[in-house]
């Protein structure tokens, strides 16, 4: 059945009086004008709210990962995602420091997020579909990307992981290492024993006292065990790089603007760091600032802050409080650290060699 509008039926009743006369033209279209993106309609955060209600950010990290997330021995937390904590608080608080460290093993991490004993994790977890779609969890980005290795002694002389025929590798239950594991031998053919351990720590020291011929772990976490070794020379990292490790924050599902904030605080640092604006430099480019880009990140134009329920210096905030994301990186696992990683996959994508991070623009 069709159906005439008030404003169509009218017409047609004009034109049915007057005959042949031409029909009056079309009124004109007015513009609606488009409302700005923080005056919407979303409901607000209430994880944001409890944050701001308490004064600080409850964090969730990995135990003790040399590099991630350790403590010092001031007993002060250190580390890359530690950082990322750090800028969140920064971001939401304007202080850094605002933050309760919760250390997490892999079993309990998302019960502590979904029983909201934590409001964000930062803990090297992969960004699998089962996870994201099948165990309901919202990552809000990508801070690190990893693969799986294999730690193995010198002395064996290996050149590949394929090599291992018959030998026992040791990795974490019920981590994506185990799976794996197992996936990279089996398709070739391969016999191993695997030698299961409740956790990475675990199967770190099970593979520091000769318990097993490998350790088989995400590289990054490679590189830290081998530190923490008697002799750490005495083991190397094959080159087998066996699955695609893409780590990153967590928040629990069904508070979206929560998941916003935590995104753009990561895309903000890692664009602070493609537009040379660092933890020295922030606070004079807040007041001088000439390139736009620049200007909307630290808040001198727009005010994106407000989407996020946040203050206009929100991304400098964070940045002055953590640097930039190359900054982080460099101080936590690049050359400034003991783990000395290459930046890798993890170069900005126009550094050379190009890699994958890619901040996205705020405008």
């Amino acid at each position: 059945m069709r159906v005439l509008t008030i404003g169509a039926m009218t017409a047609a009743l004009w034109v049915a009086a007057c005959g042949d006369r031409p029909a009056a033209p079309p009124p004109e279209k007015t513009e609606t004008p488009t409302r700005s993106v923080a005056t919407t309609d979303r409901p607000d955060s209430l994880t944001l709210a409890a944050v701001k209600r308490r004064g600080r950010l409850n964090c969730g990290v990995h135990q003790g990962l040399v590099g991630f997330a350790y403590t010092d021995n001031r007993g002060q937390w250190r580390g890359f995602d530690a950082d990322f904590c750090r800028a969140m608080a920064a971001a939401i608080l304007g202080d850094g420091d605002a933050v309760r460290f919760v250390p997490l093993s892999a079993a309990d991490r998302f019960t502590a997020l979904n029983d909201g004993r934590i409001d964000v994790l930062w803990r090297n977890s992969s960004w699998t579909m089962t996870r994201d779609a099948g165990e309901g969890l919202v990552f809000a980005g990508v801070n690190y990307y990893d693969g799986q290795g294999f730690l193995v002694r010198r002395s064996l002389n290996l050149s590949s992981a394929a090599e291992l025929n018959g030998a026992r590798v040791c990795v974490q239950a019920g981590s994506t290492a185990q799976v794996n594991a197992d996936d990279f031998f089996r398709s070739r053919g391969v016999a191993y024993r695997p030698v299961v351990l409740p956790t990475e720590e675990a199967a770190r020291d099970a593979y520091g006292r000769e318990d097993c011929d490998a350790f088989s772990a995400d590289i990054s976490a490679l590189a830290a065990a081998r530190t923490v070794l008697a002799d750490p020379n005495a083991h190397t990292i094959l080159s087998d790089v066996v699955s695609k490790e893409p780590l990153g924050p967590i928040v629990r599902s069904g508070d979206d603007r929560w998941a916003d904030l935590t995104r753009w605080t990561l895309n903000a640092l890692i664009l602070a760091e493609e537009l040379g604006v660092t933890k020295e430099n922030v606070g004079d480019l807040t007041k001088k600032a000439t390139d736009p880009r620049i200007r909307r990140l630290v808040g001198l134009e727009g005010d994106y802050g407000a989407m996020l329920g946040l203050s206009k210096t929100w991304a400098a905030d964070a940045i002055g409080a953590v640097g930039n994301y190359g900054q982080i990186f460099d101080r936590n696992l690049g050359g400034q650290s003991a783990l000395n990683l290459e930046r890798g996959l993890n170069a900005q994508w126009n550094a050379r060699p190009a890699g994958l991070m890619y901040g996205l623009p705020i405008r």
